[in-house]
């Protein structure tokens, strides 16, 4: 694993301080760090962060400075940052696993030679950690997946599946933000709105929140959708 930050170049407006190589809290931890401390005080001609896994991205205005003094004051930051303490909000999330909502979780659990519901309980007993958001609006990365169902992807993607969906590929879970296209794994399906356009703020999840999932009954999917596009949060805030 690189421990030592890495200031890499993005073309002329843009650079990126890699603090590693790994899905890793603190290096996750760091990210956070930084970009809370240049959004505190921004540098002359911060136009953007990106925070990812293990490294923040930085847009800048090469007008107002440029990469050499902007390179330098990063690698001063990066060197001494202490990862973020502090957690962000945890939020409880309902899913409807298994069936027409989930339709991979017969199959996958029978990959680790277990039944369908011990996969629900393993898979929902866990504390995810919102890593980054990205790849499509609002899609939320999440770490924290149990070793025992971890899980390759598939060997041929499916073109689209539903906004929603609770899927798992390799060591990572996620949440699915829009329709789209995926090869990871379906194991259920939330009604948990976590991109909505006319809601401010847009994304529902942040780097740094927690997710925890709550199984429930398909009888319950419909009043709860009802809710989300009424716009209603359906997804609780609860205390860490």
């Amino acid at each position: 694993m690189v421990r030592t930050a890495r200031i890499l170049p993005c073309g002329d407006s843009a650079l990126s301080v890699e603090f590693g190589d790994a899905i890793d809290p603190d290096l996750n931890g760091k990210v956070l760090a930084l970009e809370d401390l240049l959004l505190a005080s921004p540098p002359a001609g911060l136009i953007e962060t990106v925070p990812t896994y293990r490294s923040l991205t930085i847009q800048f205005d090469p007008t107002l400075t440029d990469y050499d003094a902007l390179a330098a004051f990063l690698t001063e930051k990066a060197a001494t940052i202490a990862p973020r303490n502090a957690i962000g909000r945890r939020w409880r999330v309902p899913v409807v696993y298994g069936g027409a909502f989930g339709e991979d979780l017969d199959e996958v659990a029978g990959q680790h030679g277990l039944s369908p519901q011990q996969l629900i309980e393993i898979h929902s007993a866990a504390i995810y950690r919102v890593y980054m958001i990205g790849f499509m609006p609002g899609f939320a990365y999440l770490g924290g997946l149990d070793p025992r169902i971890a899980t390759p992807r598939r060997t041929q993607p499916r073109a689209k599946i539903p906004a929603g969906s609770i899927i798992i590929g390799g060591a990572q879970a996620a949440v699915m933000s829009i329709e789209g296209p995926s090869g990871w794994h379906l194991l259920g399906r939330t009604p948990v709105r976590s991109y909505a356009p006319e809601r401010d703020p847009a994304f529902l999840l942040a780097a740094g929140d927690e997710v925890v999932f709550q199984p429930i009954d398909a009888f319950q999917w419909a009043s709860l959708e009802r809710a989300a596009l009424a716009g209603e949060l359906v997804a609780e805030l609860v205390t860490p």
